[in-house]
């Protein structure tokens, strides 16, 4: 929505500590404790979302910009949680693969 410059400008303000991968909890994977169970399973998209998010987000960035890193390696970190789990469980095969697919591409 914004030019990549005030994007940065503003990306920089909105999460200072980026770079260090802070508030961790936005960069640390969701843990899923039952698949079987519907509204937990909801959490391998969670995964599968944000890697597509932090991806976007890292593209805007300036290539020297240590929040890039982070935010690329918080998506591969949440792709490869969520991937393993696009298939087996019908509770999240059935739309995890829209969200896998939008990871990929971004």
């Amino acid at each position: 929505m914004l030019p990549s410059a005030d994007f940065r400008v503003w990306f920089s303000r909105f999460l200072p500590n980026a770079a260090e991968r802070l508030p961790a909890s936005l960069f640390t994977p969701a843990s899923v404790s039952d698949r079987s169970d519907g509204k937990i399973a909801h959490l391998d998209g969670l995964n599968l979302s944000r890697a597509w998010c932090w991806r976007s987000i890292a593209k805007s960035l300036a290539l020297t910009d240590p929040a890039r890193r982070a935010a690329l390696a918080a998506a591969d970190e949440h792709l490869a949680t969520g991937l393993e789990h696009v298939a087996g469980d019908y509770m999240g095969e059935h739309w995890l693969a829209t969200f896998a697919l939008l990871a990929l591409e971004a």
